[in-house]
């Protein structure tokens, strides 16, 4: 069960860094907000040594010409391409822990016979 624990894990940080990018999308016109983002492969070994909380971090988009008179460091075509991303590695894991438990079902009735 180790595996549909890791994949458990990851599909927790998949669902809270949506939330993180759709804050990030509601704020694109917030006067001096700032990106926030998480690194997806430091935040499963964390959460895989026992750690709960994520680390958010801001980012500060020096390439970000766009909005830099405002202060805000976001910018809507990379949220966009972040938040497609993220949706099709989350889609991709259920798809894989559906195929986990199918498998298992398909051995448990198979050992009934």
């Amino acid at each position: 069960m180790e595996t549909v624990n890791l994949i458990e894990k990851a599909l927790n940080i998949r669902s809270f860094y949506h939330k993180i990018i759709a804050g990030n999308i509601a704020n694109v016109e917030t006067p001096n907000y700032k990106e926030k983002d998480i690194d997806f492969r430091e935040e499963l070994g964390r959460q895989m040594t026992g750690s709960r909380d994520v680390a958010v971090k801001e980012r500060h988009n020096e390439e970000n010409d766009s909005n830099s008179a405002d202060g805000n460091t976001v910018n809507i075509e990379n949220q966009m391409v972040k938040l497609t991303e993220n949706s099709m590695m989350y889609s991709a894991l259920i798809h894989v822990v559906t195929k986990k438990f199918s498998l298992m079902r398909y051995l448990i009735n198979e050992g009934r016979r």
